[in-house]
């Protein structure tokens, strides 16, 4: 099972990253746990200094920006 991690505050972006990585996770048809890290804290732990940012498994993938379903599948697979 894929962790897949989004670290932001709770923003539109983090919401529209969350909404585009669950639609990418499903086409590929991933068995995956969805988490939102909301914590500043947390978030600076990643090394993360822009949000939203995207972590699979642990390793941040991207940061600070929103990509569509279709790009997010080559962080996923």
């Amino acid at each position: 099972m894929k962790k897949i991690q989004i670290l932001g505050t709770g923003c539109a972006k983090c919401h529209k990253l969350a909404e585009n990585a669950c639609q990418a996770a499903d086409e590929l048809g991933l068995d995956y746990e969805l988490v939102k890290v909301t914590d500043i804290k947390d978030i600076t732990a990643f090394g993360v200094m822009m949000t939203p940012a995207l972590a699979v498994d642990g390793q941040v993938k991207l940061a600070g920006k929103v990509p569509d379903a279709e790009e997010l599948k080559q962080y996923l697979a």
